[in-house]
Formats: C-alpha cells, sequence, structure tokens
C-alpha cells in the first residue's frame, strides 16, 4: 500500500483501471474488423487522409530503421493501391502490438465513430470508479497514464458503464511523454503536474513500469486484476481494491 501520504494518483488503464480482455477482444476487434470499410467509406475524408499520411510516415521512418517486416505506404499509388498497402501495415502493426502514435491515433479515431454510435462502451472496474470518487473528494488530483492515446483515454472514461467518468480525471498522459518503462517520462509527468515525485501514487499491472516510477521517486501498487499476466517476485505493494488504498 501507499507508504506515504500522496496528493496526486496517477492510473494506468490496461489491467489497472480496466480489464486487459476489454482492449483485446473488444476494441481491437474493432478496429481489424471495421478498418477496411471505414477507409473505403470515408477515404476523402481530410481527417482520414491526415492518418494515412501519419501512417506513410511512420512505415517511411520504419523502412530507414531496418524495421522487420515492414509495409511501406507510397502516398503517389492510385487509392486502391494505397488503402490496401494501408490496410496491410495496419494489421501488420497491431499483430505486432506496436505502440507507435500513427497507429494510436488512427485507433482512436475509429473507436470513437464506435463509442458515439453506441457500439462500444468503455468498461472500468467498479471498485477503480469508487475509488476515483473516492480521491476526488478527498481532495487527491487524479491523472491517467497509457499507452493508449489521450483521445483513447477520454472515450473509455467518457463513455464508460459507469456513465462520464472524466470529471474525476484531472488529465491524460500517454507516450508522447515518453515509453512507460522510461524513468525520465515519470520524472516528465510530475515536473508538468507541479508536484514533488513522492506525492504522487503510481498504480499499474507493469512491473517494469512501477521499476520505472519508483526509480523516479514515485510511490507505487501493483495492481492485480483478473486476467493479468502473472508476475515474478517483487517487493512492490498490491491492491485489487483500489478503494483499499489508504488515504
Amino acid at each position: 500500500m501507499a507508504s506515504n501520504k500522496y496528493d496526486v494518483v496517477l492510473l494506468d488503464i490496461e489491467g489497472t483501471t480496466t480489464p486487459i480482455s476489454f482492449v483485446h477482444d473488444v476494441l481491437f476487434p474493432y478496429v481489424t474488423n471495421n478498418v477496411k470499410q471505414f477507409l473505403e467509406s470515408r477515404w476523402d475524408d481530410p481527417s482520414v487522409q491526415t492518418h494515412v499520411w501519419a501512417l506513410a510516415e511512420q512505415a517511411a521512418a520504419d523502412i530507414a530503421a531496418g524495421t522487420n517486416p515492414c509495409v511501406a505506404i507510397n502516398l503517389d499509388d492510385n487509392a486502391e493501391d494505397v488503402q490496401r498497402q494501408v490496410l496491410e501495415n495496419i494489421e501488420l502493426q497491431m499483430r505486432a502490438d506496436r505502440k507507435v502514435g500513427a497507429l494510436k491515433a488512427l485507433q482512436g479515431y475509429m473507436w470513437r465513430f464506435g463509442y458515439e454510435r453506441g457500439e462500444l462502451q468503455g468498461v472500468v472496474f467498479t471498485d477503480a470508479v469508487d475509488a476515483v470518487r473516492m480521491w476526488t473528494r478527498a481532495g487527491r488530483r487524479v491523472f491517467i497514464y497509457s499507452s493508449g492515446s489521450v483521445e483513447a483515454q477520454k472515450l473509455i472514461f467518457g463513455f464508460s458503464d459507469h456513465g462520464n467518468l472524466l470529471e474525476y480525471v484531472e488529465g491524460h498522459y500517454d507516450t508522447r511523454v515518453g515509453a512507460k518503462v522510461d524513468d525520465t517520462s515519470y520524472t516528465a509527468i510530475v515536473r508538468d503536474i507541479g508536484v514533488c515525485p513522492d506525492r504522487v501514487l503510481f498504480v499499474s499491472d507493469s512491473i517494469r513500469e512501477l521499476q520505472a516510477a519508483d526509480k523516479a521517486g514515485l510511490q507505487t501498487i501493483l495492481s492485480v486484476r483478473p486476467g493479468n499476466a502473472p508476475v515474478g517476485e517483487h517487493t512492490f505493494s498490491t491492491s485489487s481494491d483500489f478503494t483499499q488504498i489508504p488515504l
């Protein structure tokens, strides 16, 4: 459990506030099952073209870096060929579970349509909802740090099975601030929030993320949820019910 008083709670999402199964069994398949029709029907939309351009830029960078395998996207080709290249690129990246910004941005863009149409609904553990409300009432500030884009984070909490929870979350961070296994990412977040590291409690299901946060001076708790990957020996405090984390 938290060993000292804290002013800020920084929460991971997948495996922490939200079941891993929701991400892998609901959100990801929604993209893979709908992306072809989505692109074909909205190909001339400037927003879609912005995402296509970003994917092409990422593909070019991957090729230059020798990332393998990789699918090039040649924007000078005809629309049908470009669409095929984009679909192959997305499929390859999702199969590899890559966390690159261009892919995350397109996923978030597609998910917004799904949430707004009622085809998707965010899932948040009940104790996480109760805890976020508890922390807010007690004057604690709540932030999210996830590998998913800020847009995707807001959709999960804004269209959750417990209603719109965004009023309880003061801010969001994604991997644009840095990798979650890099201690400098947590230093940057703490600096941006404007508090001392030891006044921040970070909750995650990832040992490597907790190690990075600990190195940066944050307090840490390991989230234990059904479906989470098993972890080896560690010295972190654990919680499967966030309402039991002392204030």
